[in-house]
Order: structure tokens, then sequence, then C-alpha cells
């Protein structure tokens, strides 16, 4: 099998990797970077221009998986698509999702390049979106080498999944991004721990963070809860932020079961963002496959409210409560980044981070600034001393290093190919897994260079 990553930046950001069997050509996602703007945030998709492609494999719907998967089917009309039942469900409203955001851009940075697509192009391509269910081969493949492709339910969010490719007596497994714990709403990862694999292609998020002893995500839910009671008796506010897909519906159904049991008091809840019309994709999911543990009736059970459609930056909000807003990690001219201006000069109010933040992020810059530090939003030209409580939980969609080591080691691959992590995370796994078995072969592949496995 060769491999070559189309992220032309590597790390973190659009996703996608060409792979090469035989005369079998196919690509396993096509994200979009956040931090970069135009075609330049797109994976490099001119080494695969007027080759075919057979097929395209997505692995969830987060957009650093799927933002460029319109441009890559316009480009190959013939590829067949394949995802989960509920990828499937919540695709389109992710991609139409982007095309807004797109159109945004460009009115407000001037970006001539976007939108990337259109709604038309999202309807457009809709109906060659193909279902493959949790582990059921599939049969792929041509001219007499038949290529077997099998999904496994992979935690992380909705619909996520790791990929097994079976060819030529061979297996190799595509990792996508994983969670082994089970969450509140979403099973953990239930993948082939026992199967040997010729490679395994690992994701490396959470390379360079170590979980603290003790700390578990049990006893990190009770850290969040303990610190939103104390701000709300401090008579503040509340701000998480979140991601649309996963993250934010964790986080309601967190508060809701926390209310009940008596560990929160009862107070005003605010809910804006994609996560809200994300929550009723959800909903049918759960209806139509079981597969999340999330409905309508948490929303309605915490009588979730719009914030405030103006606010003014260092003017506290005109209602105290719980706000669990988009985007987690506090990009410009989001719901979460505008409150956070709101409440971050009183310190009776908390900022609570339950997910990765990127460095170069508001979100990941405001985790570095100290208490008393001056802190600058820039879209809002306004400045203030930090005086809110900042924290941060251990709370990741992500596996942690230790648990992706773990099921790397068990799978007993020849070679292991470190993808999805800043260059301290691959280094960190590249390490660990030489000292673990000093014969295992691990690639840090360089973007847009094919690599034989």
């Amino acid at each position: 099998m060769k491999i070559t990553d189309l992220n032309r930046d590597g790390g973190i950001g659009s996703n996608s990797m060409y792979v090469e069997i035989g005369e079998t050509r196919f690509i396993v996602d096509a994200g979009l970077n956040p931090k970069i703007a135009g075609y330049r945030a797109t994976p490099d998709f001119s080494l695969v221009e007027g080759k075919q492609i057979d097929f395209i494999v997505i692995t969830h719907c987060h957009l650093d998986h799927i933002g460029s998967l319109p441009i890559l089917m316009r480009n190959h009309p013939e590829a067949r698509v394949l995802m989960s039942h509920s990828s499937q469900m919540l695709i389109e409203r992710m991609l139409h999702n982007s095309c807004n955001v797109m159109k945004r851009q460009r009115a407000e940075q001037n970006i001539a390049e976007y939108p990337l697509f259109t709604h038309e192009d999202v309807d457009y391509i809709a109906d060659r979106f193909e279902v493959v269910p949790f582990c059921k081969p599939v049969s792929m493949g041509k001219n007499g080498s038949p290529i077997g492709i099998t999904l496994f339910p992979a935690g992380h969010v909705a619909g996520a999944g790791g990929l097994e490719i079976a060819a030529d007596n061979q297996k190799y497994f595509f990792s996508g991004d994983v969670l082994f714990e089970s969450q509140q709403t979403l099973d953990g990862a239930r993948f082939p721990l026992e199967k040997r694999y010729r490679a395994v292609i690992l994701e490396t998020t959470r390379g360079e963070t170590e979980r603290p002893a003790g700390k578990t995500r049990e006893s990190e839910v009770e850290r969040l809860l303990k610190t939103v009671v104390g701000a709300l008796r401090r008579g503040g506010s509340v701000l998480i932020p979140v991601f649309a897909l996963g993250r934010m519906q964790e986080i309601l159904t967190i508060i809701n079961n926390a209310r009940k049991e008596g560990l929160v008091p009862t107070c005003p809840v605010f809910g804006a963002g994609l996560g809200l019309a994300v929550a009723d994709h959800l909903d049918q999911i759960a209806k139509r496959t079981g597969q999340v543990n999330f409905t309508r009736k948490t929303i309605k059970e915490l009588r979730l409210r719009r914030p405030p459609r103006r606010l003014v930056p260092g003017r506290e909000p005109p209602e105290q409560g719980i706000y669990i807003l988009s985007s987690g990690m506090m990009v410009e001219n989001t719901p979460s980044y505008g409150l956070a201006a709101s409440i971050l000069a009183q310190g009776r109010n908390a900022i609570c981070f339950v997910g990765y933040c990127d460095p170069d992020t508001p979100g990941g810059k405001l985790l570095e600034t100290a208490p008393g530090e001056s802190f600058v939003f820039e879209t809002f030209d306004y400045q203030t001393p930090v005086r809110a409580q900042i924290e941060r939980f251990e709370m990741s969609g992500h596996a942690d290093r230790e648990e992706l080591l773990n099921f790397a080691l068990k799978a007993e691959p020849e070679t292991v190919v470190l993808t999805h992590g800043d260059p301290g995370a691959r280094a960190w796994f590249a390490a660990a897994l030489k000292e673990n078995n000093p014969s295992l072969a691990v690639v840090d592949p360089k973007p847009l260079v094919a690599h034989t496995v």
C-alpha cells in the first residue's frame, strides 16, 4: 500500500490521505484547515488531478475532515463516497454551515475565493453519499483485485469510524479521530484490538498532553460542575465554549443530568451556534440508529434559551447563567468570543474550556494569559485584564496518548504512520513506539510525498 498525505502543511488541518493499492486508488477524508483562508486551506488535490479515484471514505463530519469534500467530488465525479449512517445524516448540514461561514468571511474579510463551494453544490453531491454499516465489510477494488473496507465505531463524535482495509492477504487500519472512553452521549470506540495489521495509520492529537495522575473523565466532570456552581454562587456567569458537533450536546447533557441530581442550582441556561441545529440531527440519529444517547428532550428539560443578541465588550450580559456557546476555540465572530469579551473583566465569572484549543486561536491564547495580564479581543478593538476564572478540563474527544500507544502496539503492525498531530505530538509517539518496540518502523510522513507501507 502506498499513502500520500495531501495535507500540504502537515499537522492538524486539511486532513486527507491518498491511498494506492494495486490499481485501486482512494482517498480518506477531505478536510479544510480552519486557520487558513482560501484554496490554501484545502488539501493539495493537484497530486490526484487527472487520476481516477475509485472511492472516498469519510471518517467523521468535523470540518477538518470534510470541508473540502465538495471540491474533491467536483473534480472526481465518478468516485463513490462512503461513510457511516450517522455521518450521512450529518454531513449535509455541516457542509451547508461551512458555506455560510465562507460567505460571511468573504463579506467581512474580502476573501475573493470564498465560498469555495455553494449550497447548490452540496445539494447536488448529496445523492452520491453511500452508507457503510459499522462492523460489516464492504467489497471494493477492481479488475479482479477485491479490497475489503470495514468501518468500526470510533467514539469521538456521532458517526466517527476507524477504517480497516483488507487487500492481498494484508490488513491496514486508519484510526481516524478516536476516543476509547464513553461519553454521556456516545459510547467509546470499538476497534478490533486482537487483529494484526501490516500498518496502522494513527492519530496523534494528544501526544504532547500528559493526563495528570488521578485525573479521569469523571473527576474532570465533577471539577467542571464545582467550577460552575462556584461562579453562580459568586453572582457570576459561566461560559463553556463548545464545538458544534458532539461537545455542545455532551455539555448540555452533563448540565441537565447534574441539575436533576441537585448538583447544579436551577438557573438560566443559554445556547447558541451550529450545535443547536446539530442537536436536531442527533435526535434523529438516536431515533433511527440508537448510536447516540442524546435527544431534544435534554434541551426541553433545560429550557434552553438564546443569549442576548447584542453584547457589549466589558459589559456583562443582563442575566446571570450558564452559557454553552460555539465555537470551542472561541474563534472571532462567534457567540463564545462575544460573550467572553463581555465577562472576562469580572472575577465573579468563569470561562471553562472542555476541548482542544489550538494555541493560535483566541481560546488558546486566553489559556496562556496569566490572571491580571491584559487580553486583546482584536475584532472588537477591546483590551481588558483577565479577572474571570479561566479553567481547562481534560474532557477531550480524542483518546489519551497512552491509550493510542497501547492500541498501536497490540495491533502488532510492521509500520505505524503518524497523522493528525503537531510536530511535538508526533515526536512523542515516535519515541514511545520505538522504546516499546525497537523493530517497529515509525513513519512521520512528509506532506505530498508517497510512502510505501
